[in-house]
């Protein structure tokens, strides 16, 4: 699928400001879409929005499926009567610079928790039809997501293969008994889920009626942790005990002689076929009511993978496998049609990894903080770019401009220069010029990179241990010039917002 010149700017919503520790669906999620079209953008990425489980990544949830309850606003629930007011004015005095996410967890879900036991007791007729029919409407994946919360709460947070194994191998009579014990926190997490949806439909219908489209994300593996895996064991390949047998990861090469031992259980594709794929389908759909792009996490993975070993301690010792390839993107095109899907097709590509994106023109991923190390071929240049392809300065797991540029040695920093030219702006708005001036379709800024940060505002490092995912802003260092930049930026090349708008998939 090909999409139109277009700009936009990466950010979690996470990373927003407020006074609850944690950016949330909240004024200032509508003030970023404000500016998104004050600054000529036309275009949201963001980061998977589900539950985080260890480490706070957004790239290992507890579901595929359901929204991360940090998300919620408070204000909302507040406004409603969910909340009392001295529950807000009891929190806590957290940072405004980053998450601090252990006490922003504390807070807010013991928040939410109160609030799920007043809407029990006094929600009105309409609200609690309406939570009603969110419940049944999502009941394919909520059923199992909110017991699998519920247990996890009742485990002290413990992984479900730690579970007494009547509830970790899923025996319905014991999972029965354990739904009338755990009926009231079961609510909750349905709760959570209910309000979840209801405050990103309303900030997505604004979004949406502003012209901005948002691009979500779909990490290709599942967290062993989650309800994916303890609701299907039968789609990944585990042993007698539930435990993964292989798991994924990348291969050694340049940047780490040992490879990247993600640790993901890997799916049995040959089982996912003989049902056509509905899972994924499930997902994909999910998905689409949430955004309207998918940037496909680790693309690579559907033409071949990197399959370890459990028990292994490095990468190394890994084979490549077949992945689902065109029989797997065919399925999921005859159930829900064109998907508008962005490959990251980013790491060691090979020719048949091209020719699976290719063959549905998906659009490719390229960063030009990789453009600079070798010569005039070099593919992430902009010279040897495509239409149908993405460019970014940089990803949420790379440095920001800053940081890369300051760390570049004298051979690279020649090479950009050159390539430049006369540079008469900052070094970051130069980099930014350059990715609106590529022939890509679609440019995509992290906000940070427009805001001038170093690597103090990285968003993540990856195989860093804490400290990831934290980043946020607050509003008054987003000045009126960078408005004004991005929109005369936005015109010049080409990318300035569309008045029309993009059709919606026939499923919306």
């Amino acid at each position: 699928m090909r999409f139109p010149r277009a700009a936009g700017i990466l950010l979690h919503p996470t990373s927003l400001p407020g006074g609850f520790g944690i950016g949330e669906l909240g004024e200032t999620a509508y003030q970023f879409v404000d500016f998104l079209v004050e600054s000529g953008q036309s275009l949201w990425q963001m980061l998977p929005l589900g539950p985080t489980g260890y480490g706070d990544s957004p790239y290992a949830c507890f579901s595929a499926f359901a929204g991360n309850p940090l998300l919620i606003n408070l204000k909302w629930l507040a406004a409603e009567g969910d909340i009392a007011p001295t529950d807000l004015a009891q929190a806590p005095d957290f940072p405004q610079s980053h998450v601090d996410f252990g006490p922003v967890i504390m807070f807010k879900m013991a928040v939410l928790h109160r609030a799920a036991r007043k809407f029990h007791e006094l929600a009105s007729r309409t609200h609690r039809a309406d939570y009603e029919r969110f419940c049944m409407e999502n009941a394919n994946w909520l059923e199992d997501f909110a017991l699998f919360m519920a247990l996890k709460d009742a485990h002290g947070g413990a992984a479900w293969n730690t579970w007494e194994w009547e509830l970790a191998s899923r025996q319905p009579q014991a999972l029965d008994r354990w739904r009338v014990r755990l009926d009231e926190q079961i609510f909750a997490h349905k709760y959570f889920q209910y309000q979840f949806f209801r405050q990103w439909e309303a900030l997505k219908r604004y979004t949406n009626d502003k012209g901005i489209h948002i691009i979500g994300d779909i990490p290709i593996f599942v967290a062993y942790d989650s309800v994916d895996v303890w609701a299907h064991p039968d789609l990944f390949y585990l042993d007698d005990n539930r435990l993964p047998t292989v798991v994924a990861g990348v291969p050694p090469d340049y940047f780490s002689p040992t490879g990247q031992l993600w640790g993901n259980p890997i799916y049995r594709w040959d089982e996912m076929a003989e049902n056509g794929f509905q899972w994924w389908i499930a997902r994909f759909k999910q998905t689409l009511r949430v955004v309207d792009l998918i940037r496909l996490d680790h693309f690579r993975g559907f033409a071949g993978y990197w399959e370890i070993p459990a028990g292994e301690n490095t990468a190394i010792n890994g084979v490549w496998k077949k992945g689902p390839g065109v029989p797997f993107f065919e399925a999921v095109k005859v159930a829900l049609g064109d998907l508008p899907i962005l490959a990251e097709d980013l790491g060691h590509i090979t020719p048949d990894v091209e020719e699976l994106r290719d063959y549905f023109s998906f659009p490719g991923m390229n960063v030009l903080q990789f453009a600079f190390a070798t010569d005039a071929g070099n593919p992430y240049l902009p010279h040897n770019l495509t239409a149908n392809s993405t460019i970014y300065t940089g990803t949420h797991d790379n440095q920001t401009t800053v940081g890369w540029y300051k760390d570049r040695e004298k051979q690279e920093l020649e090479a950009l220069h050159t390539y430049l030219g006369p540079v008469n702006e900052p070094i970051y708005w130069a980099l930014i010029r350059m990715a609106y001036r590529a022939v890509s379709n679609i440019a995509i800024v992290p906000l940070q990179d427009i805001l001038g940060l170093g690597d103090e505002a990285r968003m993540n490092t990856p195989g860093k241990l804490g400290g990831n995912w934290s980043w946020r802003f607050q509003l008054d260092e987003i000045l009126p010039q960078y408005k004004t930049k991005l929109s005369e930026l936005a015109l010049t090349y080409g990318r300035k917002a569309p008045e029309e708008k993009m059709e919606r998939p026939k499923w919306m």
